[in-house]
């Protein structure tokens, strides 16, 4: 299972025949920067491959290219039939290998692995075109190799995930508490986050680490879109972030930035792509000041914490699931600013968040898992978990955190999603085990529920919201066999979930 990272073929792509774009590699210890530049071609695509000899007993796992959709699992290499986004290990289950590229890359890369060998696929378009390099030297991807000779597969996922990750940003305290969006889905007020606040308060049991309460898609004007401002069931957002923290918790927010109804904005302003709806395009200095703007506001609010949304869909038109090769279909469609390459963009649009928001918690939802590493402290990085649906709570929940629990500290806080809690939809005791798991799991425990639970329900809260300040070790054991592992090992011991 070991092969060799300096032994490869390279391919460019570009919108017309290739004249004048080269790519350039620089190779240390098992790491590689790729490097392209063009003057006047619109290089799409590199490609790299390298011939390894393949065992049918290899299973493989990769990662997603911003949340996952219940769809992870480790596959034979003999079935193996689609694109890894960001990294893969390989393991027979008696050694290991991973290969990715490090975060915050300059590309959208993703690889396919079967009997063909390693092929990595390299996105460097500007929305549907070629980018316009313009004679600019651009490092698209640093290759990171590793080889453990043992089957010890989640712990040397863990080790080669903080490899790839130079510059995570953690929050300095365990992030948990309320957001409403999972009882309330869009119906709320100021008066029923105030009571949200209160019941998370009584439930952190004078916890020093105090509980946020989040508010999601429901206090703006217009319905997941700006303007950012609130609407008549909330009024004053100052005076709800003043209130939310004399009552004792801290308040967080939710915006979706790059989707806005404001007079103001004008067509000039959004993404000229094919879709009914176009979307603001953070290239362009005009949507950055009115971006800021709207960020600065929320801050001078006094909110604790900002989670913001859609921007994956809103810059690409599709969501992860639904994307093999690349992080956007084909087309002709640019944006405002062609010279930078869509994964510059997408990190820019993060940076300039970070930047703004300043001290803030950040929290990206539909967001590229690893662009943001590094410019956000908590990721989720699976799709919603629901209220009403069991089934979509272990499809969504269970899965991403045993498969991307790995990155868990080493890119980001791993936000598995909520603990929905709405009337009888869901069996308390199937809710119980998913509150269980996430409370000694190290990562962001959040719970979606009115003052209307009982007191059992209360008394399980209380007690994880005390399990999950303490730190623990965990891991998934029967991932093998299944997309939700059942099997997990806690502080030593064996668990078994009966999902």
């Amino acid at each position: 299972m070991v092969f060799d990272i300096n032994k490869f073929t390279t391919k460019i792509i570009c919108e017309n025949e290739v004249s004048d774009a080269v790519v350039e590699i620089v190779s240390r210890e098992n790491e590689l920067d790729v490097f392209l530049c063009a003057k006047e071609d619109r290089p799409e695509f590199v490609e790299l491959h390298w011939n390894t000899a393949e065992d049918g007993d290899v299973f493989v796992l990769g990662d997603a290219w911003e949340r996952s959709y219940g769809d992870l699992e480790f596959r034979k290499i003999s079935e193996n039939d689609r694109f890894m986004p960001w990294y893969f290990i390989a393991t027979d289950k008696r050694e290991c290998f991973c290969f990715g590229v490090k975060t915050q890359a300059n590309s959208y890369v993703c690889f396919r692995y079967d009997e063909n060998g390693i092929t990595a696929l390299l996105d460097v378009r500007n929305g549907g075109n070629g980018v316009h390099l313009d004679g600019r030297k651009l490092c698209i991807a640093t290759f990171v190799y590793s080889h453990y000779n043992n089957g010890n597969v989640y712990e040397n996922l863990c080790d080669y995930c903080r490899k790839l990750c130079d510059n995570p940003i953690l929050p300095k305290e365990r992030v948990y508490g309320g957001n409403n969006w999972y009882y309330a889905y869009g119906d709320s007020s100021f008066e029923q986050i105030i009571s949200d606040a209160k019941l998370q308060v009584e439930l952190s049991c004078a916890n020093e680490n105090k509980p946020f309460e989040v508010v999601d898609d429901c206090w703006q004007i217009h319905s997941c879109a700006g303007p950012w401002l609130p609407n008549e069931k909330f009024g004053d957002m100052k005076k709800l972030a003043d209130e939310i923290k004399k009552i004792g918790a801290r308040p967080g927010i939710w915006v979706r930035l790059l989707r806005n109804k404001d007079a103001s904005i004008t067509d000039e302003m959004k993404v000229q792509k094919p879709g009914n709806e176009k979307y603001l395009d953070p290239t362009r200095e005009d949507v950055q000041d009115f971006i800021k703007a709207d960020l600065k506001r929320i801050k001078g609010w006094g909110y604790e914490l900002i989670k913001h949304d859609f921007s994956t869909f809103d810059l690409f038109g599709s969501w992860g699931k639904d994307l093999t090769s690349g992080i956007t279909d084909m087309g002709n469609w640019h944006f405002y600013d062609k010279t930078k390459t869509n994964a510059e963009i997408t990190v820019d649009f993060y940076k300039l968040i970070k930047d703004t928001v300043g001290d803030m918690i950040i929290i990206g939802c539909n967001t590229v898992s690893h662009l943001s590493a590094g410019l956000v402290h908590l990721s989720r990085t699976g799709d919603d978990t629901s209220g009403k649906e069991w089934e979509r709570t272990k499809k969504m929940g269970v899965n991403t955190l045993a498969f991307r629990l790995a990155q868990n500290e080493a890119f980001y806080m791993c936000d598995a999603d909520c603990v929905g809690i709405l009337d009888d939809y869901i069996p308390w005791e199937k809710n119980r085990q998913w509150l269980h798991l996430l409370s000694y799991s190290n990562t962001p425990l959040f719970i979606s529920c009115t003052d209307k639970i009982n007191d059992e329900i209360k008394d399980d809260i209380k007690e994880a919201y005390k399990t999950y300040n303490i730190k623990h070790t965990i891991k998934p054991i029967d991932i093998f066999e299944t997309k939700t592992p059942s099997q997990w090992e806690i502080d030593g011991e064996k668990v078994l979930y009966e999902w």
